[in-house]
């Protein structure tokens, strides 16, 4: 087979496999090619063909064979203290580990189990 003809069963598959990945998404490749009288063995051998075409002009980053790491040392600050009151009088406190927790009467028991399960894992 000459270059020509070649490119010009390259041109209409590239426009078949376009037209097939540009179906509606209610529509299955399998339907859509039936549909169109496209053989489903032929579809997919020059959907293969085209991505390795696509494959092969990927320019990969060029491999190094030694990676250089290195380590930085930071230093993270002391807890700071805090200390939460909710509205109302407290009629509990609580003191871990410097946190001191004021907790009011009208706490809602979601907020006071959050707040306990912070304390603990502080």
């Amino acid at each position: 087979m000459d270059q020509s003809t070649h490119d010009v069963r390259r041109a209409n598959w590239l426009g078949i496999i376009t037209e097939c990945q540009q179906r509606p998404s209610s529509v299955s490749a399998k339907q859509w090619l039936a549909d169109n009288g496209i053989k489903e063995k032929t579809y997919y051998y020059w959907l293969r063909k085209f991505r390795r075409e696509a494959c092969e002009q990927i320019q990969l980053p060029a491999v190094t064979t030694q990676a250089e790491v290195s380590f930085a040392e930071f230093h993270v600050p002391a807890p700071v203290p805090v200390k939460l009151t909710a509205a109302g009088h407290a009629v509990a406190t609580i003191h871990a580990d410097g946190i001191t927790l004021e907790i009011a009467g009208d706490i809602s028991e979601p907020l006071l189990r959050m707040l306990l399960q912070e304390v603990v894992h502080a």
